[in-house]
């Protein structure tokens, strides 16, 4: 791209960089898509973008070569991305003033080409029971779900989780949940509904219902739910605040529907409700997914792939609201 607008998407052909020390040259198998990749291309979202600009973050593929002093990956080693690649572990770099968002495909230049080269801390190995396509899901979607459920909001096994849709993160959480004995909820279309339980859902609500929050407390007896994965924003959490249980956490994702949140607070206080403000995750938070991946065999939703000169016809999917991950294959 050489200016903002999805118009200014283009396909080039540039020589294969070199890595220089402490960098590797990756060959990209897969790139999978978010909603903020489409963002960025149509609005910038304010972001400090050089030009010409490079889209994507979430990749997977192979190292081929290795500048001086790496020592994190051999040639050969198959690796994934990490979506913040500042944030190492522990909290999240920045501060009260300016919190930090230096990501790839935004502040960093992205991943949507053949070759890319990257410093050796921005890569994790990827998961050995995943395919290319699939471990490419993992550095935004996958490890925004997991940060939230399990290294914030601390997901037990018997707990319920409420999941108001069936996009990426999304289905990454119903996984996860049902990976560590959770009942899940989740709410959305209805064409949706036997994917959705076919996934291991234990409940299906329609979000169109006009007694939405009535059937939430009817499937939990009134008692309501441990754990919301709230990826819509806007009003939004105040649905997630009404049919949270006494003591739960709301983890806050998504802004599908506006930046500025808000919520009755009454409810909240009364029912000591924990919110948590969730931006994707550390690296370690990445490595620890990865390994529960392997561990568990947990596979992620592939809604539909493109080829790379298609990225077009992808954003255009993402516009119509996909069920699952949407994967560029690029080798």
């Amino acid at each position: 791209m050489d200016a903002i607008g999805r118009d200014r998407l283009e396909l080039r052909e540039h020589p294969i960089p070199s890595p220089g020390p402490r960098e590797v040259l990756v060959k990209v198998a897969a790139v999978s898509l978010n909603h903020r990749d489409k963002m960025v291309a149509e609005t910038g979202r304010g972001l400090p973008i050089t030009f010409p600009f490079t889209p994507g973050s979430d990749l997977s593929g192979a190292v081929v070569e290795v500048g001086d002093g790496v020592t994190r990956f051999a040639v050969g080693h198959r690796v994934i991305s990490t979506f913040t690649p500042d944030w190492i572990d522990g909290t999240r770099p920045g501060n009260a003033r300016t919190p930090a968002y230096r990501t790839l495909g935004g502040f960093y230049p992205g991943v949507l080409a053949e070759y890319v080269v990257l410093p050796e801390e921005w890569l994790v190995r990827a998961p050995l029971t995943l395919s290319d396509a699939e471990a490419s899901t993992l550095p935004c979607a996958g490890l925004t779900a997991w940060f939230a459920l399990v290294e914030r909001a601390g997901i037990r096994a018997g707990q319920t989780v409420m999941i108001p849709s069936t996009g990426g993160v999304a289905l990454f959480g119903l996984l996860i949940a049902k990976a560590h004995g959770a009942e899940v909820i989740v709410s959305g279309d209805p064409d949706n509904r036997q994917r959705a339980l076919s996934l291991g859902a234990d409940h299906y609500i329609d979000r169109h219902r006009e007694d939405w929050l009535d059937a939430i407390y009817g499937v939990t007896g009134d008692r309501g739910v441990d754990h919301v994965l709230d990826v819509i924003g806007g009003a939004h959490l105040g649905k997630s605040v009404q049919v949270a249980a006494v003591g739960a956490h709301i983890c806050q994702i998504g802004a599908l529907e506006g930046f500025d949140i808000s919520a009755p607070a009454m409810p909240l206080m009364m029912k000591d409700v924990t919110i948590h403000g969730i931006g994707t995750g550390s690296r370690q938070g990445l490595e620890n997914l990865v390994r529960a991946v392997d561990r568990t065999e947990l596979k992620p939703v592939i809604g539909s792939r493109y080829a790379l000169a298609d990225l077009p016809a992808a954003f255009e999917n993402l516009d119509r609201g996909p069920f699952g991950k949407i994967v560029i294959e690029i080798a």
